[in-house]
């Protein structure tokens, strides 16, 4: 069975900045990506990304000359049930919700043309807004943890960590699991409301205060001190020092220091730097507009409470402040005294007093690449066409 986890044009744009960069079946919700969750639930199926146009050199395409593969949104974010009803569709079948095809069985013309035999009106969960990953993380957190434990024995908790609650749920099932290669020394773990996973050589330093639902993935590191709430998940190469309340950081990322980060998504190759604190709530209370790419505007969520989103490779420098639901875009450079605007186009820099600037793309590829070189990771050619597709883009977004 050929699986295509397809991004459309809609879900791209609402998705942004996060899928400036990736396909969305590349997002972290949860511990793993929605594409290694299908890779899960489906391990015989060979599973492609179709994302938007400009991203496919970067992340290849399938061959769309096949008359039967069975497409799925990338948004869609599988559990046991979603993923059999999505198998059992059959040739010419699909699944629609608000006129978008979540799934459906057949060729690729057909599903651009939109000529269905069977159209099965369904809400699957899936990602509608950036904020839904923060939303629904600890949610899908929990599941991952379930089965990517089962039938496994944790690494044993080293006797100078503290635990408030019971070492396993009603069902016998364990409420902390360590990977191979971690090291967890000296922290306090609370797992009354859910688990903690420590992924493969992560690091939970000595004074950390841990609440679960969360997740420390491969190689991430908890340093000294933080303060960590649930529904956090850290990926891959993170560090994460300070607060931090039901965040998601998708990998190679480093919020190391003090300050707080609370009901927000990071994307990767980030830093937030010492003492830059995010506002997730408004001094009013009332409910959060967001910038929304595909409206071009403010639009208004339901939200009372919502962070930073941050694409890739923007950096806030020291004792930065971002007000309520701050949009950042991909390669801004923040820093200085005062509060900036709430939507921060890709390629800028500078400061709430003095104003920003654009950031040109070959003094950004430098800097990327010093940043990558760091873990080992080179910037492709098909990397640096993104980025100035990126560039174009964002350039149109200021006319």
């Amino acid at each position: 069975m050929k699986i295509v986890l397809f991004d459309n044009q809609d879900d791209h744009y609402d998705l942004l900045p996060l899928s400036f960069t990736r396909p969305i079946c590349d997002f972290r919700v949860g511990i793993t990506t929605i594409r290694q969750k299908w890779e899960t639930f489906l391990p015989d199926a060979e599973i492609y990304a179709l994302p938007v146009d400009f991203l496919r050199e970067r992340f290849g395409q399938p061959d769309d000359s096949a008359e039967e593969m069975l497409f799925v949104s990338g948004a869609v974010i599988p559990d046991v049930d979603i993923a059999a009803r999505i198998v059992s569709l059959k040739k010419g079948q699909a699944i629609l919700s608000e006129d978008r095809p979540l799934a459906f069985r057949g060729g690729w013309k057909d599903l651009e043309d939109r000529k269905f035999d069977d159209i099965f009106e369904e809400d699957l969960r899936r990602l509608r807004n950036v904020y839904d990953v923060f939303i629904l993380n600890p949610e899908v957190l929990v599941e991952d943890y379930r089965r990517i434990i089962a039938g496994r024995q944790s690494h044993p908790l080293p006797s100078s960590n503290h635990v408030i609650g019971d070492m396993t749920d009603k069902d016998g099932m364990p409420m902390i699991f360590i990977e191979e290669g971690a090291e967890v020394e000296g922290a306090t773990f609370n797992l009354k409301e859910g688990p903690v996973y420590i992924g493969k050589d992560a690091a939970v330093m000595e004074g950390c205060c841990v609440r679960g639902p969360i997740a420390f993935c491969d190689h991430s590191k908890a340093r000294m001190g933080a303060k960590l709430y649930g529904g956090s998940t850290f990926g891959p190469f993170v560090k994460v020092g300070g607060e931090v309340d039901n965040s998601v950081i998708f990998g190679y990322s480093n919020k190391a220091h003090d300050g707080y980060l609370g009901n927000a998504v990071v994307g990767e190759w980030c830093n937030i730097g010492a003492g830059v604190n995010c506002s997730n709530l408004k001094n009013d209370y009332s409910k959060i507009r967001l910038w929304n790419y595909r409206l071009r505007s403010f639009a208004r969520t339901d939200l009372q409470f919502c962070g930073p989103i941050i694409g890739d490779h923007s950096k806030l420098g020291v004792n930065v402040m971002l007000n309520t639901a701050t949009v950042i875009g991909v390669g801004v450079n923040v820093y200085g005294a005062g509060f900036p605007r709430v939507f921060l186009p890709s390629f800028q820099e500078g400061s709430a007093n003095g104003g920003f600037t654009d950031v040109p793309v070959k003094k950004f590829l430098t800097v990327a690449e010093r940043v990558m070189a760091r873990r080992g990771i080179s910037l492709s050619d098909q990397d640096r066409r993104i980025f100035d597709r990126i560039f174009d883009y964002a350039s149109h977004l200021k006319k």
